[in-house]
């Protein structure tokens, strides 16, 4: 018998999310940050999909918009068959046991003034789940399964390391024993010793609980070795889309390929000979993005089309999604 093939368990389309520009004495919008700018893409039960792209190019945000954290501008999210956008108030916090986010910095995600136990615990007393002993019980085993002490309940954030601290926050993403993470940078803030436990903590969740992981990052050597397939992000838009292994063998688009081209090879002699692909300029302000191709204005080999025309999302190969006039 042949297995069944994974289902969608997340759906994006024509994603959407515009801050307004306002000005004067009665706030007059002026204009708009167009922070994410129509993205679509599938998350399949069990994998881990990764989100790269440089600082502010629209990541984090896209997390927080498909958790309802921020409402959309436009687009349809479709979370196990629900549009979540759809749902009433009293549906979505419903829905938000099953859909959870590990936040970058566990300095600022965690309550100075609550304990251990009362930060991991929240959730819980939010959605009634487990009282008196049982709720104990369930923190006490949540600490053991991120690698800490069931003592640990009754002390405070600020008396533990940064790592520890976010696997705190991870503790308290999977109190409601959720099926879709979505992991803003959460390894950004962390020492390079400790970010590689934190991953593979994060991997170990995933196999025993079967969890489901938006993984988003400006690490590239790190995405390779966690996702299964890899989300380019640039200026709102998603620009190349393939499985982790096509994307770092072939990358199609001009901007993955200099966002490739910077991340260090261990061998020397192939580093030597490598050749760097140096974008010139700033990135675009998102309030003003370029017309056309969003990349065009950095873009090393941008043709005159590129500038007027915006590049038709396609699939070159089997699972490899660009979009680029130049492919």
């Amino acid at each position: 018998m042949t297995s069944e093939a994974p289902k969608v368990l997340l759906k994006v389309e024509g994603l959407t999310k515009h801050f307004p520009i306002t000005k004067g004495v009665f706030r007059r919008q002026v204009g708009a940050v167009k922070a994410v700018d129509g993205i679509s893409f599938e998350i399949l039960q069990g994998e881990t999909l990764g989100l790269v792209g440089e600082s502010g190019c629209g990541k984090s945000t896209t997390g927080r918009v498909i958790l309802q954290l921020y409402p959309a501008t436009a687009g349809k999210v479709t979370f196990k068959g629900r549009d979540l956008m759809s749902l009433s108030k009293e549906e979505l916090r419903k829905q938000r046991p099953q859909m959870q986010m590990i936040f970058q910095d566990p300095q600022d995600s965690l309550n100075p003034r609550m304990t251990v136990g009362s930060i991991i615990s929240e959730p819980l007393v939010e959605h009634g789940e487990f009282k008196g002993k049982a709720r104990r019980d369930r923190v006490e085993q949540l600490l053991e399964s991120v690698g800490m002490n069931r003592e640990y309940t009754n002390r405070y954030p600020h008396e533990f390391s940064g790592g520890q601290r976010q696997r705190i926050g991870i503790a308290r993403a999977l109190a409601l024993s959720p099926e879709f993470i979505i992991c803003d940078e959460p390894i950004a803030a962390l020492d390079v010793s400790i970010q590689a436990q934190v991953v593979n903590l994060l991997e170990e969740l995933q196999e025993e609980l079967g969890l489901t992981y938006l993984f988003i990052s400006h690490d590239l050597s790190m995405i390779r070795h966690i996702a299964d397939r890899v989300a380019v992000m640039y200026l709102g838009r998603i620009v190349e889309l393939a499985s982790s292994e096509s994307l770092y063998s072939t990358p199609l688009h001009p901007y993955t390929q200099a966002l490739l081209s910077a991340v260090p090879i261990h061998d020397p002699k192939l580093e030597k000979k490598r050749k760097r692909v140096i974008l010139t300029g700033d990135v675009p302000s998102p309030a003003n993005p370029p017309s056309g191709c969003h990349f065009s204005i950095r873009c090393p080999r941008a043709e005159q089309r590129c500038f007027k025309d915006s590049p038709e999302w396609r699939e070159i190969t089997p699972g490899h999604q660009v979009a680029c006039h130049l492919v």
